[in-house]
C-alpha cells in the first residue's frame, strides 16, 4: 500500500508539473506573440536591396571572414541518398523572396539518384546559383557540413536545410530579419509536419505543434539553446569563431547551437522564429520512429553531458534563467520521462479499481485543452487546417501517451548504452529514413 500511495502522489507530482508548465508555456507564448507584433511594427518592410545595404553598413568582419558577401544567404542542403525529395527542397528555395542567396548540397556518398538529380537542376534552372560538393565516401552528415561551409559557402549568414524540407517562400526574409538584433547568433525555425495521414503522423504533427510553442517561451526568456538542423540561421562569422559542427555526438545540430550558447548567451542569442515556417516529413513507421526518437534521446544527452558547465553556472555571460532554469529542466525531464508512463499507467489502473476517475480525467482534459489552444493560437493555420485538427484534438492524450512510452524505450536503450554518453567518438556515417515521396524522373538522362 505505500508503494502504491508513493506511485499515485508520484503521478500527482508529475501531472502538476506539466500543469505548471502548460501554463507558463500559454503565457509566455502571448508575450512572444505581442513582441513580434511590435517587432514588425519597428522594422516595417523592406526591399532586399536595403537590407543588403543595412548589412553592408553595420557588419564587422574579422580577416578570416573577409570573404564573405554582406546579405548573402549561404542555403546548405546535407544529402544522403534523398532522391525522393531533394527535387522538391532545391524548388521551395528556388521560389524563395529573398532573392540573395546561393544554394550548396553537400552529397554524402550517396549511392542513388541524389546527384544526378542535383546536376540535372543545374541545368534546368541557370539562374538559381547551385553547387554540389560531393564526399568520395560516407563520412556523416556533421562532416559533410563543414566540408561545404569550410571551403564553399560565401554568405554572411547560412541557413541549413534537411533534404526532406520544404521551405516556404518568405522564410529566409524572415529569418534574416532577427538578425537587427547584433547579439542574435542563430534563430530556430517553425518545423512542421507535413499533412498527416496516418496516426503517427498525425503524433507528430501535435508534438511539433506544442513543442515548437514552447520556445516562444525560451526566446523571451533567454534561455534556448535547441537549434534543429531544418531552416536553423546563424551568422558565419559566429559559425567561423566556434569551429563549426562537432562531429562526436549524434544530433550535431543541437551540438551546434549549445557550442555557441557555451560563448555566453547574453551575447551570443538564441532564438525562435515563428515566422521562419519550414516543413518536413514525419517518420512513416513505429521502428522508424523509434530509431529517430533514440537517435535525438541520445544525442541530446551526450550533449547535456558535454556542455554540464552551463548548469547552475554564475558567470555574468549567461541569463539566469539559462543556467537555473532552462538547462536544470532539460536535466530533470530528461529523468521524469523514466517515471511517467509507468506512474500513468499504474494511475490508470488505481482509478479503476478505486472507481475515482477525477485525476485521469482531470489529466485527459488539461492535455485536450492546451492542444486545442496550441491549435487555435497558431499563427501559420488556415481555417481549414485549425478545425480539422481541433478534431483530432481529443486523441492527443492518448497519442502523448504513445510517444512517451516510445520515450521511455528510447531513454532506457540510452541507459544500455550509458558508456558512449561520456566517452563520444566521430560519427562517420549517417542514413536517411524511408520518404514517402516518389523518386522523380531525371530529366535529360543517358
Amino acid at each position: 500500500m505505500d508503494i502504491a500511495i508513493l506511485i499515485f502522489w508520484l503521478f500527482a507530482g508529475v501531472s502538476i508539473l506539466y500543469v505548471v508548465h502548460f501554463g507558463v508555456y500559454l503565457v509566455g507564448a502571448n508575450f512572444y506573440d505581442v513582441w513580434q507584433q511590435r517587432r514588425k511594427g519597428m522594422r516595417g518592410e523592406r526591399r532586399s536591396g536595403e537590407f543588403e545595404e543595412e548589412c553592408a553598413a553595420t557588419a564587422t568582419w574579422n580577416r578570416r571572414a573577409r570573404a564573405e558577401v554582406p546579405g548573402l544567404v549561404s542555403v546548405v542542403i546535407a544529402a544522403h541518398n534523398e532522391e525522393a525529395a531533394i527535387v522538391r527542397t532545391l524548388d521551395s528555395v528556388r521560389r524563395s523572396t529573398y532573392r540573395s542567396f546561393e544554394v550548396i548540397v553537400a552529397d554524402d556518398a550517396s549511392t542513388d539518384l541524389t546527384g544526378r538529380l542535383v546536376r540535372d537542376y543545374q541545368v534546368r534552372h541557370p539562374e538559381m546559383p547551385l553547387r554540389i560538393v560531393r564526399m568520395h565516401e560516407n563520412v556523416g552528415k556533421g562532416v559533410a557540413l563543414n566540408s561545404a561551409l569550410r571551403r564553399h559557402c560565401h554568405g554572411q549568414f547560412v541557413m541549413t536545410l534537411d533534404a526532406d524540407s520544404i521551405l516556404e517562400a518568405n522564410s529566409i526574409r524572415n529569418a534574416l530579419s532577427y538578425f537587427d538584433d547584433p547579439n542574435v547568433a542563430g534563430v530556430a525555425a517553425n518545423v512542421q509536419i507535413m499533412e498527416e495521414t496516418t496516426v503517427l503522423g498525425l503524433l507528430q504533427r501535435f508534438e511539433h505543434m506544442i513543442g515548437y510553442r514552447s520556445k516562444k517561451l525560451y526566446s523571451i526568456l533567454n534561455c534556448e539553446f535547441v537549434v534543429g538542423g531544418v531552416a536553423s540561421t546563424y551568422r558565419m562569422r559566429v559559425l567561423r569563431k566556434v569551429g563549426f559542427y562537432d562531429t562526436d555526438t549524434l544530433t550535431e545540430d543541437i551540438g551546434l547551437s549549445m557550442k555557441i550558447t557555451r560563448l555566453g548567451n547574453r551575447r551570443f542569442r538564441m532564438v525562435y522564429g515563428a515566422d521562419v515556417v519550414a516543413k518536413t516529413e514525419g517518420v512513416l513507421t513505429l521502428p522508424a520512429l523509434a530509431k529517430q526518437r533514440l537517435r535525438w534521446k541520445y544525442g541530446s544527452i551526450q550533449n547535456l553531458i558535454k556542455y554540464r558547465a552551463l548548469l547552475f553556472n554564475p558567470s555574468r555571460r549567461y541569463a539566469r534563467t539559462l543556467t537555473y532554469y532552462r538547462m536544470p529542466m532539460a536535466v530533470l525531464s530528461e529523468f521524469t520521462l523514466l517515471l511517467s508512463p509507468l506512474a500513468w499507467t499504474y494511475a490508470v489502473y488505481w482509478s479503476l479499481v478505486t472507481q475515482t476517475p477525477a485525476l485521469i480525467l482531470g489529466a485527459y482534459a488539461t492535455i485536450t485543452a492546451y492542444t486545442l489552444l496550441t491549435i487555435w493560437m497558431d499563427e501559420n493555420l488556415t481555417t481549414r487546417e485549425r478545425a480539422r485538427l481541433s478534431v483530432y484534438a481529443p486523441t492527443a492524450y492518448l497519442l502523448f501517451y504513445i510517444m512517451d512510452l516510445v520515450q521511455l524505450t528510447a531513454a532506457l536503450r540510452c541507459i544500455a548504452r550509458s558508456r558512449g554518453l561520456v566517452r563520444r567518438s566521430e560519427i562517420n556515417v549517417w542514413t536517411s529514413p524511408q520518404r514517402a515521396g516518389t523518386v522523380l524522373e531525371v530529366a535529360h538522362a543517358a
